[in-house]
């Protein structure tokens, strides 16, 4: 018998907590990452008021500085810690790769001076459209068709363009280019983009409506991820026929691999809240994991340098968390964590090198306190342990400490 029966992992995208111990070696718009700290320069310059999460023991995870605004709890009511980064990566799937118990040794690819000619011309060659060359660049996903979608609107032409992170991204208008010929068109971009020198996470389709001037992303957003090159914990579950349950870009991250129950797109962060507590109040989740990623901090705030929507978007989460607790029953675990940092008052617009923290609790739990500082691959070896399936490639459980 699992020691719980469900476990529920809720990843806030991008929420670091300081620097990594290597952060120096990845880099902002050239300035090392060393000083990088989403959730410390977040309290520290516009305040942080997240009393949900502090209960749980967010403020006594250890720092060289303390939150400045998340005060410790002298008898929390979970577990928590940090939890560092092995892979050689700082993007969403190398983190919920090694989430989920892989090592990403060598790094996919990424194009700061935009896609080769090659691959664009293949593109324009199967599409039979032309692409903006000048957007073909590392860009913000609504400062690129604020510059560009006029332009599209009257000519027919694609937009193309990518992130620090390794994606390349189609916008394109509902209007102009139907959704169906977008998504064929980045499944051909996914077709070339599956070997070195153009290994690519990622290829995102991203319609929009409007007028100029007031143009809207929408939610028919399409993620095409490669598989993992090995199997992960969520792999060893569905093989041994234990629900598990995905919310938000969980399932195209993994690309559907040992997921057998996919919740949907989020539309937004409290959209993704809905889905998970409707997975967890399911009669039919009677044992499993829940996968639910929260992408608002990241895709709004983070890569925009905006800490006051980030904080804001903070504090939305914790006030809708007491609901997510309320629908858990009484051999659940929740597990709150993230998968890089993205600190938006620091250089650049990339993510930055950071732990993560981890928050632990259970409606069973006795006790409380910190659990030792770990790695990313350690809450999936704790999974896979809880459940009695193999690990993956790395991870150290610390499920005989939730007590």
């Amino acid at each position: 018998m699992p020691k719980f029966n469900r476990i529920h992992l809720v990843v806030l995208d991008s929420v670091g907590i300081g620097a990594a111990p290597d952060a120096n070696n990845f880099v902002n718009a050239g300035v090392p990452d060393g000083a990088s700290d989403t959730l410390g320069h977040i309290s520290k310059s516009v305040g942080l008021n997240v009393p949900n999460m502090a209960k749980l023991g967010l403020g006594n995870i250890p720092r060289e500085t303390p939150l400045k605004t998340v005060p410790a709890e002298s008898n929390p009511t979970g577990y928590a810690t940090k939890l560092e980064e092995v892979s050689l990566g700082k993007d969403t799937m190398t983190g919920h790769w090694e989430i989920m118990g892989l090592n990403i040794t060598e790094p996919f690819d990424t194009f700061w001076n935009g896609f080769p000619e090659e691959i664009i011309t293949k593109i324009e060659e199967f599409s039979g459209r032309k692409v903006i060359r000048e957007a073909n660049k590392p860009y913000s996903g609504t400062a690129v068709i604020d510059d560009f979608g006029p332009r599209q609107m009257e000519t027919g032409e694609l937009i193309i363009y990518t992130s620090a992170d390794p994606v390349l991204q189609i916008a394109a208008h509902e209007d102009i280019i139907p959704l169906d010929e977008l998504y064929r068109i980045c499944e051909y971009a996914r077709s070339i983009t599956l070997e070195r020198p153009a290994l690519l996470g990622r290829i995102i389709a991203r319609p929009y409506v409007g007028e100029p001037g007031n143009f809207t992303r929408t939610s028919n957003r399409r993620d095409l991820a490669v598989s993992p090159f090995a199997p992960t914990v969520l792999d060893k579950l569905n093989e041994a026929g234990i629900d598990t349950y995905a919310v938000g870009k969980i399932n195209d991250i993994f690309n559907g691999a040992g997921i057998n129950n996919d919740m949907g797109h989020n539309k937004s962060n409290s959209h993704g809240i809905d889905n998970l507590i409707k997975a967890m109040k399911s009669e039919d989740f009677k044992e499993g994991f829940s996968f639910t990623n929260l992408v608002d901090f990241d895709a709004l705030y983070g890569h925009r340098r905006d800490p006051h929507g980030y904080r804001d978007c903070l504090h939305e989460f914790d006030e809708r968390l007491p609901e997510i607790m309320a629908a858990m029953r009484e051999d659940d675990l929740l597990l709150i964590t993230a998968d890089h940092g993205n600190d938006p008052t620091y250089a650049g617009t990339d993510h930055t090198r950071e732990y993560i923290p981890l928050l632990a609790y259970s409606p069973a739990f006795k006790g409380n306190g910190l659990l030792p500082v770990g790695h990313f691959a350690d809450i999936s070896a704790t999974i896979a342990d809880n459940f009695g399936v193999e690990t993956a490639m790395i991870g150290e459980s610390f499920l005989d400490k939730l007590v």
